[in-house]
């Protein structure tokens, strides 16, 4: 049976911590889930890490629904939740509806993930009261990287803090069942955290929110030339990748790949049947 948002909200009461990480693919999807993470987000994150786009923006329905069946087909327990991207939502509580049925129906992911807050939170009420459940995201928001001015932390401020403040109370009234606070200072992320009932998901924010989000690529360390500043990498895989493709190819350039253990023989007296029949 898979993890619920009513489990996550369990979680918040008892005071127990929720991993969240990303996946993109079956077989990362099925390693993910037996590490026992209980949450697995589709992210639109995918548009950097797997097709090399410098943001989320070109990111598109298809593609989320692409890699949503795939992680889908990997698990049984974890609880999917996949990022509506760019455009898919805002431009009428029609058109969201529509799109979030999409990754339901089609991507076969138990809930959906929006960016803003105040602005977004009747379009949240309309996938809410239809059924479909919604995790917020507010703080530093990607796909509006151009109109903030890059990827800088928000809620410095008083009154940034208070915008913020806003959009997490709006987005809770609206309906979502979790919230994602992505780098804003800890401090205002407890604040948030303990003034809401629904759990808060941190990424770049401390340690005071319900639980944390990371990028599967950067904690594995397969993003050698960019750490974030919120990613702890708990292995360095680009360089034992590397260094496994490099053997591989050193032992094909020897010839010393395949060996007679990685290859399939004949009996003797077919291959010289084959021979003097001169096919």
């Amino acid at each position: 049976m898979r993890v619920s948002i009513n489990h996550l909200k369990e979680m918040k009461k008892k005071g127990q911590k929720i991993a969240v990480l990303t996946a993109y693919d079956y077989h990362t999807a099925q390693i993910v889930e037996r590490a026992g993470v209980p949450v697995i987000l589709i992210g639109d994150s995918l548009g950097n890490v797997i097709h090399g786009f410098e943001t989320t923006i070109p990111v598109t329905m298809e593609m989320m629904l692409m890699h949503s069946k795939a992680v889908a087909k990997g698990t049984t327990e974890s609880l999917l939740i996949a990022d509506m991207p760019f455009m898919s939502y805002q431009i009428s509580a029609e058109e969201a509806l529509r799109n979030a049925a999409r990754l339901m129906q089609e991507g076969h992911v138990q809930a959906v993930k929006l960016e803003g807050g105040v602005t977004i939170a009747s379009t949240v009420s309309r996938l809410v009261e239809s059924g479909i459940p919604v995790m917020g995201h507010i703080g530093l928001t990607p796909q509006s990287i151009y109109q903030l001015g890059g990827f800088k932390a928000q809620g410095k401020t008083f009154d940034a803090a208070k915008k913020v403040i806003r959009d997490a109370k709006a987005l809770e009234n609206a309906g979502a069942f979790a919230l994602v606070l992505e780098t804003i200072p800890s401090e205002l992320s407890t604040y948030i955290t303990k003034q809401l009932a629904i759990p808060t998901i941190g990424i770049g924010a401390g340690s005071g929110c319900d639980g944390q989000v990371q990028v599967i690529t950067d904690i594995l360390g397969i993003f050698s030339d960019f750490v974030p500043k919120h990613a702890r990498q708990y292995t360095h895989l680009a360089s034992l990748m590397q260094q496994a493709i490099a053997s591989y190819y050193e032992d094909v350039k020897a010839g010393n790949f395949p060996d007679v253990n990685e290859s399939i023989s004949m009996e003797p007296a077919i291959m010289a049947q084959i021979e003097a029949a001169t096919l």
